[in-house]
């Protein structure tokens, strides 16, 4: 399995939010669709992974940045999917609090080239 840091992770699922799947934590899951798109807020060290038709917010999962060590890459799943769980560490146990399945793996991007705006 290959680990990554939570900020490596978390940046990389930003830029790549029609990528996701799936998402969730033990309790609930949320699920992509065609009518559907990801959206990305924050609130102090809370981030958060909303699921959005039009203007209608359908489901968010709220992530506690705080608490999670690290990513873990699970594997990929028949259908070519990618699981990531984000593995909070403490002192008696080690729990994936949060699971993320996208399309294809993280992979090292080269930084876009700066251009200028033109507005």
């Amino acid at each position: 399995m290959t680990t990554y840091s939570f900020e490596t992770f978390w940046q990389w699922l930003m830029r790549h939010p029609n990528c996701i799947l799936r998402a969730g934590s033990p309790d609930a899951v949320l699920y992509d669709d065609d009518d559907l798109h990801w959206h990305f807020a924050a609130d102090g060290p809370v981030l958060y992974v909303q699921v959005i038709r039009g203007k209608r917010l359908l489901g968010e999962l709220g992530i506690d940045a705080e608490r999670v060590s690290y990513v873990e890459w699970i594997g990929e799943e028949p259908a070519g999917e990618h699981m990531f769980e984000l593995i909070s560490e403490m002192p008696e146990q080690r729990v994936a609090s949060y699971f993320f399945v996208v399309s294809h793996l993280l992979e090292d991007e080269e930084p876009p080239p700066h251009e200028r705006a033109v507005h």
